[in-house]
């Protein structure tokens, strides 16, 4: 339960925010990116949160293989990180969490 509680928190924060930020934004989330990507400054940190979104996005990939997890079942925390950067990876850790509190399958007794 404590490796949940820190990403669970953090991870529902913050989409509350981005819902907020996205009902009340003037324009849509394409053009803001593009106006972020228009200037060198704010190109620069666009760029770095992303490199960070490719290593999370290798750990996750890492993770998920020596969790014998295939590559599939990556797929929807790849597509979070690609739109919404720290979402992905927050809830990459939210699930493994979730599955590793999840009691273990017991084997059905032979009758």
């Amino acid at each position: 339960m404590k490796k949940l509680a820190l990403p669970l928190i953090t991870l529902l924060a913050f989409s509350a925010y981005t819902l907020y930020v996205m009902l009340h934004a003037e324009q849509s989330l394409l053009q803001f990116g593009l106006q972020l990507m228009s200037s060198a400054d704010t190109a620069q940190v666009v760029i770095d949160l992303y490199i960070l979104a490719a290593l999370a996005c290798v750990w996750m990939y890492r993770d998920a293989q020596a969790r014998g997890k295939s590559w599939i079942y990556l797929l929807p925390f790849f597509a979070l990180t690609v739109v919404f950067v720290s979402v992905g990876p927050l809830l990459y850790l939210v699930v493994k969490a979730l599955r590793q509190d999840a009691p273990a399958a017991q084997p059905s007794a032979a009758v």
